[in-house]
């Protein structure tokens, strides 16, 4: 599409401001959190091995391949997510029946013997593989490892009563998480995606989501606390991530510098009390995004100011209605355990950078 010449002018404005915004902003922040990944690497892959040493059935999984390290999330600038991935799930039954939003529970295959399992004591008399009882085995292991780690001086255990978290140097929070990889495998609960109706993805790039499978993670659900009919199998039960298929999305076009834009833009005016803007929250609206763009030419750079403004409007809706559906588990609410008070102050504050983003020509100058 020709841009009319009345155009030209703001038109190639904006994209020197984006441009800048891009070499200062977002530079600093990813050359600060590689500085940060690569340290706090350093110190987990040492617990980790003395971990492993006490108990070999928990491998570490950390590994650097082609400067990226696997399983490593960056949940905010000072707080990250380490996913552990365990050996030998072959004689589970994979179940998802629906009845626990966004989890599965992991059951001991027809005639086997719990005997045979690697990880015979974590079963339980139901024959369910129990994320609660290896997480609390973990738990113990690395808080032994903490007292033994080289690090030790500036490592420590912090008091999480059901999540294995450690603080590095009173600054950094990192959350080891155990987990199960299910490669080529796509979960029930996901099944209606992609719809026959959607022009996104291309159906290859779709086969290729659904051939990455899903992690199955050792955590608590948000969405399972305060449930009236608690059972203790929802203690048993694996949080379903979809984190690698949702990065498989994230390729093409402009998609990775809007994204790095937006992580900047939170970091410096969403980052809240109680964590109401997640990062995930906004990699979640980008998808919903791409749905509704779904040609590659509106992710062409020069359309990065408009599907920025985009996802802030999407964000403030969904602050606005205290819902924000998960994009592949739409039972799963992203908001679910948010306080009220924090959603509404994040509306006003996205309000006001969405106001300042459109009416003010400079104002990437600013944020």
């Amino acid at each position: 599409m020709l841009v009319p010449t009345d155009m030209v002018g703001p038109q190639s404005k904006l994209m020197h401001q984006i441009d800048k915004f891009q070499t200062a902003q977002v530079s600093d922040r990813n050359i600060g959190i590689r500085k940060t990944i690569h340290d706090v690497c350093t110190v987990v892959q040492d617990m980790l091995k003395e971990v492993e040493a006490q108990e070999p059935r928990f491998i570490s999984s950390l590994t650097e391949i082609n400067g990226r390290f696997d399983g490593l999330r960056v949940v905010s600038p000072t707080e990250f997510e380490v996913v552990l991935y365990l050996n030998q799930m072959g004689e589970f039954n994979f179940v998802d029946d629906g009845s626990m939003p966004g989890c599965a529970v992991l059951k001991l295959s027809d005639g086997r013997k719990r005997s045979m399992s690697l990880w015979v004591e974590f079963i339980t008399a139901s024959g369910y593989l129990s994320a609660r009882k290896i997480r609390c085995r973990f738990q113990t292991l690395v808080a032994q490892a903490c007292d033994k780690s080289s690090y030790r001086d500036s490592v420590k255990m912090m008091n999480d009563a059901s999540e294995v978290k450690i603080r590095i140097r009173e600054k950094y929070v990192v959350q080891i998480t155990p987990a199960f990889k299910c490669n080529g495998v796509w979960p029930r609960s996901a099944a209606h995606w992609p719809s026959m109706t959607m022009a996104w993805p291309h159906p290859n790039m779709a086969a290729q989501v659904k051939m990455e499978g899903f992690d199955l993670l050792s955590k608590e659900s948000i969405a399972l606390q305060n449930k009236q009919s608690s059972t203790s199998m929802e203690g048993d039960a694996w949080i379903i991530s979809l984190h690698e298929a949702e990065n498989i999305l994230m390729v093409g076009g402009a998609r990775k510098k809007v994204l790095s834009m937006l992580k900047t833009i939170r970091d410096r005016h969403l980052d809240l009390q109680g964590n109401p803007v997640s990062v995930y929250i906004l990699q979640t609206l980008m998808l919903y995004e791409c749905e509704k763009h779904p040609r590659e030419e509106e992710w062409e750079e020069c359309h990065i100011g408009d599907r920025i403004s985009g996802i802030i409007m999407q964000l403030i809706s969904c602050l606005q209605c205290r819902r924000c559906p998960h994009y592949f588990l739409p039972n799963v609410d992203l908001f679910r355990g948010k306080s009220p008070a924090s959603l509404d102050n994040a509306a006003k504050l996205a309000w006001r950078l969405l106001r300042e983003l459109l009416t003010n020509t400079k104002a990437l100058e600013n944020l």
